[in-house]
């Protein structure tokens, strides 16, 4: 089996590719290579070159140095549509849709003159061509006729998807798109990885989920500080090698909790009280309460309210019944929530958490500026670089300077910004929407030693999570919703296992 895998005709083949940021060197003398019908998996911690070299592969963004042949011809995209006109198709990290035009105009973006006669656009026939592609993805539950802007971000990623594959792409490259997405858009990203890798082609696949990547993938290449470290075959797949190669040293320290003690204060800091939510996700009422000291873990499966609990709880979304309180007092908005010492970090992180096209230091001065601003108004140059410079430092974010811009950071180091934003304002309650997603192990442990750090110092921490192994890992109590109810509240004590939430998710 190995000696066919490898007697597999190479489709592109990239040599010495040399790609800098400023000071930050993002790749060095990367060379590596696909074969036709196959899933090559890429993985590494965040700021490994992962996203670097596909989207040089791509088109998005052209090498310093270095050669690429495809098709056994140089290569040298001018952009990803030209990248995607001669097979070659990208589905991004980041949103990718345009928000205010219909999902038909999404998927056939650049392409719409298909449609016109003269002046006329014939927006029937698109629609029902669109409504096509979305329903040979899997995805018939989305309809092409809506406004972008109204879907949720795993319906949007859909969205991306199905552009990219109405052009029947010989190579895709698939860059965290899972993280994005519940277990049925998942399924429908791995049968299409599959009917490609059935049809001779070929697939990029970068993830953070070792599970996935191990299942999914027939070869995985692991990156680190922007060099290739080692390419593993399937029959050579190691969950600790392939670990020990992405962060060159064994995991220190324990990954989740290792205690048993899930108890916490009497006082509660944070409530849902018979809270209903007229929405896309919607809540009927519900009633959950977060104490001092606690880690709440909230799962449950795709469009169980999870989400929208988080919002409400932050004031960013209007309750059509009941209340939320923040220490007994209604929470008014999102201001009001910020005042009273409540931090959100949103599932969204790249349009509702950051300002991508802005510094490192003005996303994380925004949420401290009445901490550091004398007499509420004047912001002193030095005390604002002081507070942005310790987050920097505190949270290890790999960057050249605070004014580097939020966009040329890495999943795991965007993340990092956000969570700067509200511990450097001195919050003592977060709500944390997918805190870890798209981010990579190394990253995720210390973002799980802080969350102990500050649960010990008596903060609060509402964790909302997709992860059964990442709500068992650090929760004192994981409520676990279903169809906008509280179905059953579990307890640390208990032992509770992932067949225990299975059964009252579903």
């Amino acid at each position: 089996m190995q000696k066919m895998e490898k007697e597999k005709r190479t489709v592109l083949e990239v040599k010495g590719i040399e790609k800098n940021f400023g000071t930050t060197k993002a790749l060095r003398d990367v060379s590596l290579s696909i074969r036709e019908g196959e899933i090559r998996g890429l993985i590494g911690e965040n700021g490994s070159g992962k996203s670097t070299v596909t989207s040089i592969i791509a088109g998005m963004q052209k090498a310093d140095s270095g050669n690429m042949t495809y098709e056994g011809e140089k290569w040298e995209p001018r952009s990803m549509i030209d990248a995607l006109d001669h097979g070659i198709g990208m589905i991004v990290q980041e949103s990718g849709t345009v928000p205010g035009i219909s999902v038909a105009e999404n998927i056939f973006l650049a392409d719409t003159d298909k449609f016109r006669t003269g002046p006329f656009m014939n927006r029937k026939r698109m629609t029902e061509e669109a409504q096509s592609i979305l329903n040979g993805i899997g995805a018939e539950n989305i309809h092409a006729e809506m406004l972008t802007g109204a879907l949720d971000i795993q319906s949007r990623k859909l969205v991306e998807i199905a552009r990219v594959m109405r052009r029947d792409p010989k190579i895709l490259v698939v860059d965290e798109t899972t993280t994005a997405l519940s277990p049925r858009g998942r399924d429908i990203i791995y049968n299409i990885m599959k009917k490609m890798r059935d049809e001779g082609k070929s697939v990029f696949f970068i993830s953070h989920d070792m599970e996935e990547i191990m299942n999914e993938c027939d070869a995985l290449t692991v990156l680190r500080d922007g060099e290739i470290i080692r390419t593993f075959e399937k029959e050579e797949f190691d969950e600790e090698e392939i670990k020990k190669s992405m962060i060159g040293r064994e995991l220190e320290h324990d990954y989740y909790r290792t205690d048993d003690d899930g108890s916490f204060d009497d006082e509660v800091v944070l409530e849902a009280k018979n809270v209903t939510v007229h929405s896309s996700e919607p809540l009927y009422d519900l009633s959950i309460q977060l104490h001092k000291g606690e880690i709440l873990g909230v799962g449950g499966l795709s469009q169980c309210g999870m989400h929208t609990l988080g919002k409400v709880l932050f004031g960013a979304k209007k309750v059509h019944k009941g209340e939320a309180l923040i220490h007994g007092e209604p929470v008014k908005n999102e201001a009001d929530a910020m005042r009273k010492n409540v931090g959100y970090v949103s599932k969204d992180r790249d349009t509702e958490s950051l300002v991508l096209q802005a510094p490192i230091g003005d996303n994380i001065s925004s949420g401290g500026i009445d901490r550091f601003a004398k007499g509420g108004f004047f912001v002193s140059p030095k005390a604002e670089k002081d507070y942005v410079d310790e987050q920097i430092k505190g949270l290890e974010v790999k960057c050249f300077g605070r004014k580097q811009y939020v966009s040329t950071l890495s999943g795991g180091n965007k993340q990092k910004v956000v969570f700067g934003k509200w511990i450097g304002r001195g919050s003592d309650i977060l709500i944390l929407d997918c805190p870890t997603r798209g981010i990579d192990i190394g990253v995720k442990q210390a973002m799980y030693r802080l969350m102990i750090k500050m649960k010990k110092e008596g903060k609060a921490i509402l964790i909302i999570s997709e992860e059964m192994s990442e709500l068992l890992g650090m929760a004192d109590r994981i409520a676990v919703l279903k169809d906008g109810r509280l179905e059953k509240m579990l307890s640390r004590e208990e032992h509770p296992t992932e067949a225990d939430i299975i059964q009252y998710m579903i």
